[in-house]
């Protein structure tokens, strides 16, 4: 699934081709996505246009004149532009089109993803927004944090790292990179982590995913993103994916086990 790195790609690429367009139609195929009215949906985009694209976490947030439109793109969501008169392909839920004669289309697989509509004063209130965490890029994210957020935790510390009220963007590729980066078991009780550990798990997710930004994410099986964009990051990672493989620091095989139900790659010598 999309990660931080990837909604920021996708969204560093959208704001370079469908801003300050006028939206003339919106087509609605499969409506559960959508958590307002309907039709008022319809109703506030149409004759409006997309003045900015922001992010928090995994949300992406289209700035129109007087709302926001809210986006997760959950496990296989993508966006991407066509023309209007190419013809709908299966999946495409979502039809946005601009007055030049272009769709941003929003395809979903699984239909996990959501879509709200929020007025601009309420953007900080709206309990998506306001329940994410600090991000990996944050100065705010500080040893001092973490400890309290990790204070009295039993959970697997791999389990914390992926919920998005402590740390906002962190998914389980990264995840895993950001533990093997830190020499941290990822079994390890999140209450026994140490404050010269949550500097390296500060430092190894500020490093980690600025590099994946760089990279534009990680194209991979469960993620292949859109919009003519492909991730490069993949080429960097140290352990999610490569079970059985040499570990990258002392040539042991990279072990696989489930942690909270994900996937979890990890070099059981040089993570004790």
């Amino acid at each position: 699934m999309p990660e931080l790195a990837e909604v920021e790609t996708v969204r560093n690429t959208l704001k370079k081709r469908i801003l300050h367009k006028k939206i003339v139609n919106v087509n609605i195929i499969y409506g559960k996505i959508i958590e307002n009215d309907l039709d008022e949906f319809k109703k506030i985009l149409i004759n409006n246009e997309f003045n900015d694209i922001l992010r928090k976490g995994k949300w992406l947030i289209f700035e129109l004149n007087n709302h926001y439109l809210l986006s997760h793109l959950r496990m296989e969501g993508k966006y991407f532009i066509k023309n209007s008169d190419e013809e709908i392909a299966k999946h495409e839920h979502i039809i946005i089109s601009f007055a030049d004669g272009t769709d941003l289309r929003y395809h979903d697989t699984r239909k996990f993803g959501r879509m709200k509509l929020v007025k601009k004063e309420d953007l900080e209130a709206t309990i998506e927004i306001a329940k994410q965490g600090k991000e990996p890029l944050d100065d705010t994210l500080t040893s001092v944090y973490l400890l309290e957020k990790f204070k009295g935790k039993k959970l697997p510390i791999k389990t914390v790292l992926l919920d998005q009220e402590i740390i906002s963007g962190l998914g389980n590729i990264y995840a895993n990179e950001v533990l093997f980066a830190s020499g941290i078991n990822p079994l390890r009780s999140a209450s026994s982590i140490t404050k010269d550990e949550c500097e390296k798990i500060i430092s190894s997710s500020n490093k980690i995913i600025k590099k994946a930004i760089e990279m534009g994410g990680t194209t991979i099986k469960s993620y292949t993103s859109s919009l003519g964009v492909t991730g490069h990051y993949q080429d960097y990672l140290c352990v999610h994916k490569k079970e059985g493989e040499a570990c990258p620091k002392c040539g042991k095989p990279i072990k696989k086990i489930k942690i909270g139900g994900r996937s979890t790659y990890y070099c059981e010598n040089c993570q004790k």
